[in-house]
């Protein structure tokens, strides 16, 4: 992965949703949509569209990353089993989730330490705003693009973004 001192996303230690470390140099070389994710929010249907991405390109060196957060007005309420049952059972989720950690404040993860620097098309950085922001980290390994809750997973902005990563 080619980082400068260190700053890839990829670089940080998180768990995985059904425990152990998730790995995230797995990643090195291919693109990685970053999801904050939540089972009881409004954009929780958005599941559907980041699955059907992370069918439709995990062979050309893509993967969806779901990471569940609870502090959105605590949308995202239940245990690491409950989280993968309902993704499973209900939008029929496969591709991986780490485990629940903060997006914002003073216990922001390191991944999202990394990620919220990145400003989205319209000049948004900093603090992740709801449920489902977006962060798309290209095959070097840095962020390429930042996408607001509401984007749609099938927008034409992220589909375009994706496809120029898997050029």
């Amino acid at each position: 992965m080619t980082t400068t001192n260190g700053s890839s996303p990829l670089d940080v230690e998180i768990g995985a949703l059904q425990g152990g470390p998730a790995d995230l140099s797995q990643y090195a070389g291919k693109a990685v949509l970053v999801v904050n994710v939540a089972s009881k929010c409004g954009l929780t249907p958005q599941y559907t569209g980041l699955e059907k991405l992370h069918e439709q390109y995990a062979g050309r060196g893509f993967s969806v990353l779901g990471v569940p957060c609870n502090q959105f007005l605590g949308q995202e309420p239940g245990s690491a089993d409950e989280i993968a049952e309902f993704c499973s059972a209900t939008y029929g989720v496969t591709f991986p989730m780490t485990e629940k950690v903060e997006v914002n404040g003073e216990g922001r993860h390191p991944l999202y330490e990394r990620l919220t620097g990145f400003a989205d098309a319209e000049g948004h950085s900093g603090d992740i705003r709801w449920n489902f922001e977006k962060f798309l980290i290209g095959r070097d390994g840095r962020v390429v693009a930042r996408f607001s809750p509401q984007t749609e997973p099938d927008a034409a902005e992220v589909v375009a973004a994706i496809e120029a990563q898997l050029a």
